[in-house]
């Protein structure tokens, strides 16, 4: 911290001791490393609430960017889920025969749960599937 040399030091040792005295010498001293103690806690303090507000600082940055590319990784989902359910909608139409456009858009789920409780699905009580027929065991006729 300070450049002073061992000759120095004992020149400052002997002034002291002149200009305090011998008797006052060991208490003054022992205050002053005291006080001294304290001021080299005290900027230790200082150091470390520094190093703690930029190592907080980091971590609101670091949480801003994880935020921001959970957005954008939200919004490119909820973009191919619309697409698909646009793709999923024409071929649906397309399949049964109706060409025109659909009137409005199926809402879009929100990613809020939602007020009612689901009733899970039994086993057992699913029907069987339709083909283009409209049997579930004949076969689709062919044009």
């Amino acid at each position: 911290m300070f450049d002073i040399s061992f000759t120095e030091m004992i020149v400052i040792g002997v002034v002291a001791l002149v200009v305090i005295g011998p008797e006052r010498l060991p208490k003054v001293a022992r205050t002053a490393g005291h006080l001294l103690g304290r001021a080299q806690r005290y900027v230790s303090d200082v150091k470390s609430d520094i190093n703690r507000e930029i190592q907080l600082d980091e971590l609101k940055k670091l949480r801003t960017e994880i935020q921001d590319s959970a957005r954008s990784v939200e919004q490119s989902l909820s973009g191919e889920m619309q697409a698909a359910r646009q793709a999923m909608t024409h071929t649906a139409q397309a399949v049964s025969g109706d060409a025109s456009p659909p009137a409005a858009s199926p809402p879009q789920p929100s990613l809020a749960p939602s007020p009612e409780p689901t009733q899970p699905a039994m086993a057992g009580t699913a029907t069987p599937a339709t083909n283009a027929a409209g049997g579930p065991d004949k076969p689709a006729a062919t044009v």
